[in-house]
């Protein structure tokens, strides 16, 4: 790799770009710029080279989902371990919202990463089956299969992976009536979340209180 100072010259684009970026930018900061840069998926390969966490969010926003291979994920998920734990699943997350979704090939992927070797990408793989859910989209006929695989290995899954599965099991709840006994026995026995503390007006993340609050909300709508 090579050094700060033998780094390989910048477009002016880029460098334009990197000025408009600071500590102070926002996500929406972000997407007002690329809504002006569109697609560029050069540009974007540029400003993720920097390393940097909010210039990588930018990248990841006007990159070409049709260039997005398997080899060139595993790149991305291979850098993005050079954040911390919190910028490097957020990282992750917003590929997949923002790009991953969007294209049959790349949903085709993320289908594929439940036994993944990358826990970055298992995230995406059991995040994704949560999001189905929660957008209300008709999800694949596979509840039961994904309750199983949660019951057996949700115990032993890494805590960003787990994160992502406790979700699914909560958005399975809430709108499959039939499962969310079963649901909410897992959060029960996992025990996962529960004393956790959330800011007013936020669902907590422990199965039994999730599940009940977010019923209970769509059944006072």
């Amino acid at each position: 790799m090579k050094g700060k100072n033998t780094e390989t010259k910048r477009s002016s684009k880029a460098e334009d770009i990197l000025l408009q970026i600071n500590s102070k930018t926002k996500l929406g900061d972000l997407r007002k710029i690329a809504k002006d840069i569109k697609k560029d998926h050069e540009l974007a390969m540029e400003l993720w080279l920097t390393g940097d966490f909010l210039p990588r969010l930018l990248a990841i926003l006007i990159m070409d989902k049709k260039l997005l291979s398997q080899d060139v994920i595993d790149k991305l998920d291979k850098d993005m371990q050079t954040h911390t734990f919190d910028e490097r699943n957020n990282l992750m997350d917003w590929l997949m919202a923002n790009q991953l979704t969007k294209d049959k090939k790349t949903i085709a992927l993320m289908q594929s990463w439940e036994d993944s070797s990358s826990t970055l990408q298992r995230r995406a793989f059991w995040y994704y089956q949560a999001r189905l859910r929660w957008t209300g989209q008709t999800p694949p006929d596979n509840t039961e299969n994904l309750l199983s695989a949660l019951e057996a290995t949700i115990g032993q899954e890494e805590p960003e992976v787990q994160w992502a599965m406790n979700f699914t099991a909560g958005w399975i709840g809430v709108y499959d009536e039939n499962n969310r006994a079963r649901c909410i026995k897992i959060g029960e026995k996992t025990g996962l979340y529960k004393d956790e503390k959330v800011s007013k007006g936020c669902t907590p993340n422990y199965l039994p209180e999730f599940i009940t609050i977010e019923v209970n909300k769509r059944l006072n709508n």
